[in-house]
C-alpha cells in the first residue's frame, strides 16, 4: 500500500480521522481542491487548497501577521506560548542521530523520542506534553535549495509532542493550540487559516495528518501517529503519539513577508554577503519572481528549466534576463544555508568524507565551494559559517564555541577540493570535447570518483561555449543512498527460543558455571544461562569449553546466545559444564577499557568533534577508529598515549550501572552513544570515574589501575575522514615492548652502532644510497645517448626497430634518446616490454607502431601518438 492509497483509506471515514471539535465550533468546512484533488478545511469560500502548487504566495510584501519577528524572537514567542500551555521546553538533540541505529542524522523533531527495540520503534519522551527547537539534517532537497526559497538543507523543526494519556492530549488540543498560536500569537486571522488533510509516513510509524497553511505557505503539519509498522504490516498503537512539527524558518518568514525565507531567516548574514560580493539586482523583479517561486521545485517539476520559462514568460522577462539577475543571488542563498548545516554538523560530531552521512555532508560543501568560485565571491566558507554561528548565538552558543575546530576542517577539506579541481577541469573537457551529454549515474560516478560538481560540469562547459543540461534530480540520486543506514541480517534465527540468562554481567569474575542445553542448531548450542561472552560491541567472544568441548566462537541473536563448538554433539535437556580461558578473558577485558581511555584521550588531544567510529577487542591487540579530518602526527600520537597512561596509573574506578535510558541520556548526554545505538529501555553505563561514561555491553577490568600500560603500535587512514588507533596493553604491551628491543638490539649488533646512534647511521646510509642511485641515473642517461647514436645508423626509412638486453626504464630512455635525433624507435627487451617514440610531425603513430608487434606476438599496451609502451606475451623478433 503506497501512501496514495492510506489516504483514500482514512478518506471513507473523514471524520473518525481528520475532523476535530475545532472545525464544529468554528465552522471550517470540508472541500476538495479541483486542481490537485486534495481535501481540506476553510473558513472561507474558496474554490482551490492553498498548497504552493494550487496557490501562489501571497504574504510576500504583504505579511498577515500583528508584528514582524527575527529568527530568535519567533522560537521566543512559541515557546512561550507552549510552556504556559503546561508543555515542557527542551533542548535540542544532535544532528547526529547516534540513539538510531538506521539513520545518519536527525531529519524530524519525533526522531529524538523514538528508540529502536527490538527491531521495532518505540517511544520515549522526556517530558508530556513538550516542546523543543530541533535542528534537523535533510539532503533530498539539494538542488531546490536557494530556488524555491523555502528549501533548506538543514532547518529547526519546532517540535509538539505528546502521548495521548491523562497528562498529555489528542489530536482535539494539539489543533486546538496550534491554531491559537497562529490566531493569538501571531496575530493572523482566522479567516486565513486552511487545514489540508494528509499522511505521514515516519520511519517504523505512521499516521494521518492536518497541515496547516496561511496564503499559499505551509506552517506546520500536525501528525497523529497512531500506527507502529510500516503500510503493509502495522498494529495501532498502545499509546498514540502527538508529533507536529512547524517550520521555524516559515513562521519568521511570514511575520517578515520577504521575497524568499532566507531574508528572513538569516537576517543580517545574507546581507553581509550580498554587500561584500557587491550584488546588485533588479529587486522588483525578484520580489514578482519570488511570489510564483513555489513552483519551483526538483521533486514536482521535471524540468526546473521549462518551469522557469514559464515563470519568466509571466514576468515578462527573457529566461536570460532572469536567470542572470537572480542566480548569484540564489547561490548566496545556497551558500548561507549549506555554511550552517556545515556548523550544526560539525558541532555534532560529524565530518565531511566519502562514507556514511559524511558524504552528503562533502556534497554540501563542496557544493557551497563551487558557488564560492563560479561567482568569484569575496568571502570564504569559514566566513559565511561564523557569521551564521554569531546569528544563531542567543539560541545554540554551542556552534560559536566549536568554531575554532570547525576552521581546522574547512580549512583542510578546501585544500582537498582545491587540488580535486585542477585534475577534474581537464577530465570534463575531454568529456565534453566528445559531445557525451549527462546522465544522473554518470554525474553521480564523476562525483564519487573525482568530486566533480554539476557546477563545475557547467563552467567549463560555457568556458567551452558548449551547452549542457544537468539533470534536476542530480543531488538527490546523489544523497538517497547515504540517509538510512543498512542493517546487517543476523547469522543465527532465534525464532522461538527463550533468552539466554547472562551469568557474565551479573557475575563477571565467574570462569566456571553448569547450565542447561536448550537447543542444538546449525552447529551451536543454545544454553538456558551462559558465562561465555558473545562477540559484539567490537569485543571478540570468550573460548573455552563445554564438557571438554572446545568453544570456537560465541554470538548473540535477539538476546539469545549461540555457542558455536567443535563438535555439536550435545543433547536437549542435558547439564553441562561451562569453563572459560582466563588469559583470554582478562586479556579482553583490558582491551576493552583500554579502548575507552583511548577514546577520552583522543578527545580530550583532538577535539570535541572526534566520535568513535570503530573498534576490535582481540586478546593480542586491539584498534580504535576514530572520526578525524586528517592523518594523525607523531606528537599527537606521543599526547594521547601519554595522556591514556596517566588515566592508567590515576587508578581510577570503573563503575557499572543500568538506568533507565532517557536518565543516562539527561545525567551524560549523547556521547554515552561512543560505540553506538544500544537497544533498551534499560541502558548499561560503564563509567570511568571523572573522565568517561559510555552505554556498553562490554566486560571491563574494575579500575583503570589494571588495565596496565598501554601502548600505541600505529596509525592509519582507513578511509575518509576516520583514522584507526591499533594499541595493546598489559601483558600484551610488555611483549610488544620487549619484542621492539629484541629488534633494536639485533640492527645495533649488526650495525656495529649502540642503539642511541641508530638513526644518524640510518640518515647516513640514506643519504649514500641516494647519492649512488643519482650516478646510477646520470650512468643510464649517458648509456641511452650512446646506444642511441650506435641504432640510428641501423634506421630504415626513419626508424629503429630493435631487441635489447636492458630493463623497461633504460629502454624508454634509449627511445627518447633516438627520436631526439628526428627518428622513429621500436623497442623491445628479452622480458617482453616494448615501447614506440615517434617525432612530432613524422605522421607515424606510435601506438599504432605497437599494435602491429600486439597482432603479432600478443599482448597490450597504451598510450599516444608520440608515445606509447607495453607488452608483449611472446619473444619479439624483428627479423
Amino acid at each position: 500500500m503506497e501512501k496514495k492509497e492510506l489516504i483514500k483509506k482514512f478518506q471513507k471515514e473523514y471524520e473518525k480521522y481528520w475532523k476535530v471539535e475545532l472545525f464544529e465550533k468554528e465552522g471550517f468546512i470540508r472541500k476538495q481542491c479541483p486542481k490537485c484533488g486534495k481535501f481540506f478545511w476553510s473558513l472561507t469560500d474558496r474554490e482551490t487548497c492553498p498548497d504552493s502548487s494550487c496557490q501562489s504566495y501571497e504574504f510576500i510584501g504583504n505579511p498577515p501577521t500583528s508584528r514582524k519577528m527575527s529568527y530568535v524572537e519567533t522560537w521566543k514567542e512559541i515557546e512561550k506560548f507552549f510552556v504556559a500551555n503546561n508543555h515542557t521546553s527542551i533542548r535540542r538533540y544532535p544532528v547526529v542521530s547516534r540513539w538510531r541505529p538506521d539513520l545518519f542524522f536527525t531529519v524530524a523533531s519525533i526522531i529524538d523520542f523514538q528508540r529502536i527495540e527490538k527491531g521495532a520503534v518505540e517511544f520515549e519522551l522526556p517530558a508530556n506534553p513538550l516542546i523543543v527547537p530541533q535542528v534537523c539534517l535533510r539532503f533530498s532537497d539539494i538542488p531546490n535549495i536557494g530556488i524555491t526559497g523555502r528549501h533548506y538543507s538543514s532547518f529547526v523543526m519546532v517540535g509538539q509532542h505528546a502521548v495521548a494519556n491523562e497528562r498529555g492530549y489528542w489530536k482535539d488540543k494539539c489543533i486546538e493550540l496550534d491554531f491559537k498560536l497562529v490566531n493569538k500569537v501571531f496575530g493572523i486571522p482566522k479567516e486565513e487559516i486552511v487545514f489540508v488533510e494528509d499522511a505521514w509516513i515516519g520511519y517504523g510509524a505512521f499516521g494521518f495528518s492536518l497541515e496547516y497553511y496561511v496564503r499559499g505557505l505551509e506552517l506546520g503539519n500536525a501528525v497523529f501517529t497512531q500506527f507502529l509498522g510500516d503500510l503493509n504490516c502495522y498494529k495501532e498503537m498502545d499509546e498514540r503519539i502527538i508529533d507536529m512539527g512547524a517550520g521555524l524558518e516559515r513562521f519568521t518568514w511570514i511575520t517578515q513577508g520577504t521575497p524568499t525565507s532566507y531574508d528572513a531567516v538569516f537576517g543580517s548574514v545574507v546581507g553581509k554577503m550580498i554587500t561584500e560580493a557587491g550584488l546588485e539586482y533588479d529587486r522588483e523583479l525578484f520580489l514578482k519572481y519570488a511570489k510564483l517561486s513555489g513552483s519551483l521545485d526538483a521533486d514536482v517539476a521535471t524540468d526546473m528549466g521549462t518551469v522557469r520559462r514559464s515563470i519568466a514568460k509571466l514576468l515578462g522577462v527573457s529566461v536570460e534576463k532572469l536567470e542572470s539577475s537572480i542566480a548569484p543571488l540564489e547561490a548566496i542563498y545556497a551558500v548561507c544555508d549549506h555554511a550552517r548545516t556545515l556548523a550544526y554538523a560539525i558541532t555534532d560530531g560529524a565530518l565531511p568524507s566519502n562514507a556514511g552521512g559524511g558524504y552528503n555532508l562533502r556534497v554540501v560543501l563542496r557544493r557551497a565551494l563551487s558557488f564560492i568560485e563560479k561567482f568569484n565571491f569575496p568571502f570564504k566558507l569559514i566566513d559565511v559559517m561564523e557569521m551564521n554561528c554569531r546569528e544563531l548565538q542567543p539560541l545554540f552558543p554551542e556552534l560559536l564555541e566549536n568554531l575554532p575546530h570547525m576552521q581546522k576542517i574547512i580549512e583542510v577539506e578546501e585544500g582537498r577540493y582545491s587540488s580535486t579541481i585542477k585534475k577534474s577541469r581537464r577530465i570534463v573537457a575531454d568529456i565534453l570535447g566528445q559531445g557525451k551529454s549527462f546522465t544522473s549515474e554518470q554525474l553521480a560516478k564523476l562525483y564519487e570518483t573525482h568530486g566533480i560538481t554539476p557546477e563545475l560540469i557547467e563552467k567549463v562547459a560555457r568556458d567551452e561555449k558548449i551547452e549542457v543540461k544537468i539533470p534536476s534530480d542530480f543531488y538527490d540520486a546523489l544523497t538517497r543512498n547515504h540517509i538510512i543506514q543498512k542493517e546487517e541480517k543476523p547469522r543465527f534465527d532465534a525464532t522461538s527460543l527463550p533468552e539466554t540468562k547472562l551469568v557474565y554481567y551479573e557475575e563477571p569474575e565467574k570462569l566456571e558455571h553448569d547450565s542447561k542445553v536448550v537447543a542444538v542448531r546449525e552447529g551451536a548450542v543454545v544454553l538456558d544461562a551462559t558465562i561465555f561472552y558473545p562477540e559484539g560491541g567490537g569485543q571478540v567472544a570468550d573460548w573455552g569449553t563445554i564438557d571438554g568441548v572446545k568453544v570456537l566462537d560465541v554470538q548473540k541473536v535477539a538476546g539469545v546466545v549461540f555457542h558455536i563448538v567443535e563438535k555439536d554433539d550435545f543433547q536437549e535437556g542435558k547439564r553441562v559444564h561451562l569453563k572459560v580461558d582466563k588469559e583470554r578473558r582478562e586479556a579482553l577485558m583490558r582491551h576493552h577499557t583500554a579502548t575507552h581511555i583511548l577514546n577520552y584521550a583522543c578527545r580530550q588531544t583532538l577535539g570535541k568533534h572526534v566520535w568513535q567510529a570503530g573498534a576490535r577487542k582481540e586478546k593480542e591487540r586491539a584498534h580504535l577508529d576514530i572520526t578525524h579530518y586528517e592523518k594523525l602526527s607523531a606528537e599527537q600520537m606521543k599526547e594521547i598515549e601519554l595522556l591514556a597512561n596517566r588515566v592508567v596509573l590515576d587508578d581510577r574506578k570503573v563503575r557499572i550501572t543500568n538506568m533507565p535510558r532517557a536518565e543516562a541520556e539527561r545525567k551524560y548526554g549523547f556521547t554515552i552513544y561512543q560505540g553506538g545505538a544500544s537497544p533498551g529501555r534499560v541502558v548499561r553505563i560503564v563509567e570511568i570515574e571523572g573522565i568517561d561514561a559510555e552505554a556498553c555491553g562490554g566486560l571491563h577490568v574494575p579500575n583503570t589501575g589494571k588495565v596496565g600500560a598501554i601502548k600505541i603500535i600505529k596509525e592509519e587512514r582507513i578511509q575518509d575522514g576516520v583514522s584507526r588507533i591499533e594499541f595493546v596493553a598489559g601483558e600484551e604491551a610488555v611483549k610488544y615492548v620487549e619484542q621492539e628491543e629484541g629488534i633494536i638490539k639485533q640492527l645495533s649488533e649488526k650495525l656495529r652502532v649502540p642503539p642511541e646512534q641508530l638513526p644518524s647511521t640510518g640518515e647516513r646510509f640514506f643519504a649514500e644510497w641516494k647519492e649512488r642511485g643519482k650516478m646510477l641515473e646520470e650512468l643510464e642517461e649517458r648509456i641511452a645517448e650512446l646506444e642511441a647514436e650506435r641504432l640510428i645508423n641501423e634506421a630504415k626509412d626513419g626508424v629503429v626497430r630493435k631487441v635489447l638486453n636492458v630493463k623497461r626504464e633504460l629502454l624508454e630512455k634509449i627511445a627518447l634518446a633516438v627520436v631526439d635525433k628526428d627518428i622513429t624507435a621500436v623497442l623491445a627487451n628479452k622480458e617482453n616490454d616494448v615501447v614506440a617514440v615517434t617525432p612530432e610531425d613524422s605522421g607515424k603513430d606510435a601506438s599504432k607502431l605497437l599494435a602491429e608487434l600486439y597482432s603479432k606476438f600478443g599482448g597490450a599496451g597504451g598510450g599516444s601518438k608520440t608515445f606509447a609502451r607495453g607488452k608483449t606475451k611472446e619473444k619479439v623478433s624483428f627479423e
